[in-house]
């Protein structure tokens, strides 16, 4: 009992500090929230800096990881966030749109000679239609029915690309071409090559610094539509499916087309970064993505606070990073990922960084991505055991 105590003491000490800091944040000053932002996204150009790989990846070229895993899995939770945590739709097959967005990029540069940009544009399209046509036959289902067919979608796309020789079956495709690069960039007088020691928009094989810099543009225009999206009317009728589905459409809200749409939104997040992802790695194949692949996205969300953009973000950093930081420990690096995972789940079964709602909706028992077609009881939700007599 004094375990259990101690440990409801500790989650509810680290529940109000989240909650004061959160208050504190929106009575900050708006021009005072741009500063800070202008602050991080600068913060984020100068993390290659070769003075920080020996404690973040002592074993692995740092500049590399902070393009994959960490930035792509950033990228891909943000968009995974606008399906489960947004509109409170379990999808386990995310993974086929980043397939989709990689194998657009390989297809069309290779056999059409396309510019990266114009490919890019054709990828997001290509892959928000194919969530419109996985949502159209299977939003109708809620909770583990819709989390089955997500899943099977998902291996579909792998075993077709696997076994289509006209795509490259199990070899793959190779020669994927790069983005269009541009020479001694320079900008307000600045030399970027001789300052800095890198061309941010020339892009090769061995320099992955310019790739992370253009995810990092990617990430930024993300996440600035996703909370245009958040606090928005779509925005609204997400959260009102998310919490109660038959209660929104009740009340007049189109649940369909709203479930349909963060489907799309979700897609296209995740085919950008598969098109960006193919144009680093020159070639692909189908074993890049695997169901693993998705599984970690959706931990990532929910570790780090399904909902709530900062969380979410936190979340796909740590677990990507985690790995490569103890990798010298070789096979016991998994055995402390997987104890730290635990220990965030003991100790914040609502993520990292949860939003207040759906924090409240972790208490209420919903499990904090609503009701997902059964009710979880939460860490403080009360139990009654009545007794027939």
């Amino acid at each position: 009992m004094n375990q259990k105590n101690s440990l409801a003491g500790i989650r509810n000490g680290l529940g109000r500090f989240g909650d004061a800091m959160h208050d504190r944040w929106l009575s900050t000053p708006g021009w005072q929230r741009w500063i800070l932002y202008v602050f991080l996204i600068i913060g984020a150009l100068l993390l290659p800096s070769e003075s920080l790989a020996p404690f973040m990846s002592p074993y692995t070229d740092w500049a590399s990881i902070l393009f994959f895993p960490i930035g792509t899995y950033v990228v891909l939770a943000i968009g995974l966030n606008v399906v489960v945590g947004q509109a409170g739709l379990l999808d386990l097959g995310f993974v086929a749109f980043y397939a989709v967005g990689g194998y657009a990029m390989a297809l069309i540069g290779t056999r059409l000679g396309w510019n990266f940009w114009l490919i890019l544009v054709v990828g997001i399209g290509i892959c928000a239609l194919s969530g419109l046509t996985l949502g159209a036959p299977t939003l109708r289902l809620r909770g583990d029915y819709l989390a089955i067919v997500t899943l099977g979608f998902g291996e579909i796309i792998r075993i077709t690309a696997r076994n289509t020789d006209e795509i490259g079956g199990p070899n793959g495709i190779r020669g994927i071409p790069h983005p269009p690069s541009i020479e001694d960039f320079s900008l307000f007088g600045i030399n970027f090559s001789e300052v800095f020691g890198v061309d941010p928009l020339k892009y090769g094989v061995l320099d992955p610094r310019p790739y992370y810099y253009l995810l990092v543009a990617l990430a930024v225009i993300v996440i600035i539509l996703v909370k245009r999206w958040e606090k928005s009317r779509v925005g609204r009728a997400w959260a009102a499916i998310r919490e109660d589905e038959d209660a929104a459409e009740v009340m007049g809200v189109p649940t369909f087309r709203f479930k349909m749409l963060a489907f799309a939104i979700g897609a296209s997040i995740g085919g950008a970064m598969g098109v960006l992802w193919a144009a680093k790695a020159i070639s692909i194949n189908p074993n890049d993505f695997q169901f693993l692949l998705s599984a970690t996205i959706l931990a990532a969300v929910v570790m780090g606070g399904s909902g709530n953009l900062p969380g979410v973000m936190l979340g796909a950093f740590l677990v990507a990073w985690l790995p490569e930081r103890f990798r010298g420990l070789q096979e016991y690096r998994m055995l402390i990922f997987g104890a730290v995972l635990v220990a965030l789940m003991i100790f914040r079964p609502e993520g990292l960084l949860p939003s207040r709602q759906r924090k409240a909706e972790l208490q209420e028992g919903t499990g904090g991505m609503g009701t997902l077609g059964a009710e979880v009881p939460g860490p403080d939700s009360q139990v009654e055991e009545v007794a027939s007599k």
